[in-house]
């Protein structure tokens, strides 16, 4: 966009915007300025513009500059004052923050508008209920800052060391099971900590979560900073609360905080949790500056009496109780009477696709007469036609009430009943009438290598490939099993939350005979529902192109000898992770290059992932070094780990996991010193000389950060842990030695 029709945007919205928020864009395009003429620090800026919820993105050209990608566009014709193919510095994301996923249709509008105007007509829902553009032009980001505060919309701390949007289940106030509605609850806190002194000396970012019941998994509040349940107790609302919790490379789970805090205590309750974290909290080593770090460090009755003694501190404000004198004020209105659906008023001659559509899609609210319908977007986008479409829908036939989920869908709240076959016909024609909402199909996947810098495997072309073929045989699947969850992550950062999945995929890389190939780690173990109740564990790397073979087999198994009424996570708990490794074996085989080069690509990028030239040996086998063995037994014993773990056995467990680190590290110092001894101390002295000091180890995926696991646990080994202890040292084992693989494959292809 020109920097003419940028002013006039500015001078047209000048009174439509509160002053505090103007000045506040006014500030950033002078620094997006400042940094262009050098006058602003490139960290300083990179933390401004991430608060604004502008993030970098990942270019297949590779080019790089502060963060950002140099590509070449060329511009439409118009009023443009720069010319065709002008180079500049594009921040490539932009992410919208969506307080509890809550849109109008004059919303879904703009952001419509704005997508095909300033990105490329493509919006992402995310798994936090945020909205994503992406190719954005950092130029354009202020003139797209005011065109959505227009609205009432906000990019503020969507992003960086801040308080990230405030989610909340999307059947808040309509939920068969819910202790009662978390809306208000919900609003009152993301505005209350937007921008509040208190939330903006964070080490790292700080996300907060609310559900209204602890059964499902709308609210995920066990994987949160800070999590709230809906509870009563004597007649008052109020609210179990959790703290701690976490993804990432280290999974921990949220510790019980209290059992009751009264409504009227949420707000100050949080603020004092977020006074604690940015006194106390990591601020130097990133790796370890979220709140889970801190609640292990400190333990959770000692966070508690902190809490508790920095909650008397604060001053008392009336912002605490305000909104409870209105309620009902952020409740949905239905725009329609409640209607039943008639007999025979399903449309026929579909082929059964309503039917389909309305066992899976739709959900019957505690309000009789009334339904939930869930639009499903594979990979979480649609385009900005589809976004207006589902404005004028939402008009028609239930008003303000269109919600985005957790699971990157939208939900169109306070459907009578009686319309149900119409909104079908509406959304079909639009291409939005996908059945398998919260099945197998539904499934869950962060960038990966599509936009995301540190993305390692294609974790959305794996997504469309798993919906595509699960599509073909679903109709022979039991609906138990088909109402697994999957989810899959391009990289150990669990953007698309792996571990809380029944199957979950990790985006991995190995070198096979010098090239690099796409591989992802299957996950098994974790709970989708109580609020994402047990987080799963990595049991071994399988080729990106044997993904679907695996997910067969392993659901295959669990039909064919699972007990009566057995759940998935009950039947794999059962018959141990030995026996499933043992069934894919025949699958981690990786084919020549010459006897199958697809697997040397990865879904959806039909290039090579990645080219070696290291040769053959000229014996009858492939040349395999030290290294290559070394790795696949540290391996190995993460894995025996993992059993241990299974067979209640933590301490054995963490000694294994720390003699695995110790095992990928030898390989790693039989590269250039093949006489490294077997003794500990000497093993970490040679890595740290050989690869820590000389940054050997160091990439952008965190080798440096996951080097200081190994010595941290030689430094201290474990004795006497907990499960909970025991599975940190498995995880920091995992990541350690996904690191030493990455080493080894830039040793080999630097020759």
């Amino acid at each position: 966009m020109s920097v003419t029709a940028a002013r006039r945007w500015k001078q047209h919205l000048a009174g439509s915007l509160p002053p505090e928020l103007s000045d506040e864009i006014d500030v950033f395009e002078t620094q997006i300025e400042l940094r262009r003429t050098g006058k602003l620090d490139d960290k300083l800026f990179a933390e401004t513009r991430l608060r604004r919820g502008v993030y970098g993105q990942r270019y297949d050209n590779g080019q790089r500059h502060d963060g950002f990608a140099t590509r070449t566009l060329a511009f439409p014709s118009g009023d443009l004052e720069k010319g065709p193919g002008t180079k500049f510095d594009a921040p490539g994301m932009m992410r919208i923050k969506i307080p509890f996923g809550r849109l109008s249709p004059e919303q879904l509008e703009v952001l419509a508008e704005l997508a095909e105007e300033y990105s490329d007509g493509i919006l992402h829902v995310t798994t936090r209920q945020d909205i994503q553009l992406h190719f954005v032009h950092l130029d354009d980001t202020p003139t797209i800052m005011r065109r959505l505060a227009a609205f009432g919309i906000t990019t503020r701390e969507a992003c960086g060391n801040t308080v990230r949007n405030v989610t909340a289940c999307p059947l808040a106030g309509v939920c068969n099971g819910e202790g009662f509605d978390v809306t208000p609850y919900a609003n009152a806190l993301t505005y209350y900590l937007l921008g509040h002194p208190d939330t903006q000396n964070f080490g790292r970012k700080f996300k907060v979560a609310f559900s209204g019941c602890k059964q499902e998994a709308c609210g995920l509040t066990s994987m949160h900073d800070l999590g709230f349940i809906a509870t009563t107790r004597d007649g008052a609302r109020g609210f179990e609360v959790y703290v701690g919790g976490g993804l990432g490379a280290v999974p921990h789970q949220a510790k019980l905080l209290s059992e009751f805090v009264p409504e009227n205590e949420v707000l100050p309750l949080s603020q004092a949790v977020c006074r604690v974290f940015a006194r106390l909290g990591e601020k130097k080593n990133r790796a370890r500056a979220r709140l889970k770090f801190l609640v292990a460090k400190l333990g959770i009755d000692e966070l508690e009496r902190l809490v508790a003694e920095e909650r008397e501190t604060i001053p008392p404000s009336k912002r605490w109780t305000a909104y409870l004198d209105d309620l009902d004020s952020h409740s949905d209105r239905p725009l329609r009477d409640p209607a039943p659906l008639r007999k025979g008023a399903r449309p026929t001659g579909d082929g059964g696709a309503f039917d389909a559509w309305f066992a899976t899609n739709v959900y019957a609210q505690r309000q009789p007469g009334y339904s939930v319908a869930t639009i499903r977007l594979p990979l979480g986008d649609a385009t900005a036609d589809q976004f207006r479409a589902i404005a004028a829908i939402a008009r028609a036939y239930t008003g303000d009430t269109v919600r985005a989920t957790v699971e990157q869908n939208l939900v169109l709240r306070w459907v009578a009943d009686a319309d149900l076959p119409a909104l079908y016909r509406e959304l079909d024609a639009v291409g939005l009438a996908a059945d398998g909402a919260g099945t197998m199909q539904d499934i869950t996947a962060c960038p990966g290598t599509d936009t995301c810098k540190l993305g390692i495997a294609a974790s959305r072309g794996l997504a469309s490939e798993l919906t595509h073929q699960i599509g073909k045989r679903k109709q022979q699947l039991p609906d138990d099993v088909r109402g697994l969850r999957i989810k899959t992550s391009g990289c150990f950062n669990a953007c698309g939350q792996h571990h809380i999945a029944d199957i979950g995929f990790l985006g991995v890389s190995r070198n096979v005979k010098g090239r690099r190939v796409p591989h992802f780690q299957l996950v098994l173990g974790g709970e989708w529902k109580n609020n994402a109740g047990a987080y799963g564990l990595a049991i071994g790397a399988v080729p990106s192109k044997r993904v679907d073979d695996v997910l067969q087999r392993v659901t295959a198994h669990y039909v064919d000898n699972r007990e009566d009424g057995e759940s998935f996570q009950d039947f794999f708990k059962r018959t141990g992770r030995k026996a499933t490794r043992a069934l894919l074996e025949d699958l981690v085989v990786v084919p020549s290059y010459e006897d199958d080069p697809s697997f040397y690509s990865d879904w959806g990028d039909p290039r090579e992932y990645t080219i070696g030239d290291l040769g053959v040996g000229e014996c009858a086998g492939e040349v395999v070094t030290f290294t290559e063995f070394g790795l696949a037994d540290s391996e190995r014993e993460v894995f025996e780990a993992q059993v241990e773990l299974d067979e209640n056995r933590p301490a054995e467990a963490a000694q294994l996991a720390v003699k695995a680190m110790l095992e990928a590290a030898k390989a790693l110092v039989r590269v250039q010193n093949t006489d490294v001894t077997d003794d500990p101390n000497d093993i970490v002295g040679e890595f740290r000389t050989r690869f820590y000091d000389t940054q050997l180890f160091h990439d952008p995926f965190a080798g440096a950060k996951f080097a200081r696991y190994l010595f941290q646990a030689h430094a201290n080994p474990p004795n006497g842990v907990d499960r909970d202890a025991a599975r940190q040292y498995i995880e920091e084992a995992q990541l350690f030695i996904e690191a030493a693989h990455a080493c080894y494959d830039r040793l080999s292809a630097a020759g």
